[in-house]
C-alpha cells in the first residue's frame, strides 16, 4: 500500500511597476492569492526613467490531498490531470 500527497499544478503571470524592488515586492504582495507562493520574479528597469517593472511568476500551492494505491502505477493513475504527485510514503 502506498499513500501519495498530491497538488494542483497551476500557475500565473503578474506585472507590476514600481519605484524601488521594496515597492515592487509590496505590490505583489497585495496581489497574491491565498495559498500561492511566488515562484520568480526578474526585474528591469525601464530605460530613461526610474521605473522597475517586474513579470512574477506565481504557482499555486494549497488544495493539496492525498490518494492511495497498492503500487506506484496505480498511484500514478490516480493523479488527475493539472495535479503533480509531490510525496510518497507507505503507511
Amino acid at each position: 500500500m502506498l499513500i501519495g500527497s498530491i497538488r494542483p499544478v497551476e500557475s500565473r503571470e503578474i506585472t507590476v511597476e514600481a519605484q524601488s524592488l521594496a515597492e515592487i515586492h509590496e505590490k505583489l504582495a497585495a496581489q497574491m492569492p491565498t495559498g500561492w507562493q511566488l515562484s520568480d520574479a526578474p526585474v528591469r528597469m525601464t530605460k530613461g526613467t526610474i521605473t522597475v517593472t517586474a513579470v512574477a511568476t506565481i504557482v499555486r500551492r494549497d488544495g493539496g490531498r492525498e490518494i492511495e494505491a497498492d503500487d506506484m502505477p496505480a498511484l500514478k493513475a490516480q493523479v488527475p490531470e493539472g495535479w503533480q504527485l509531490v510525496h510518497v510514503r507507505k503507511p
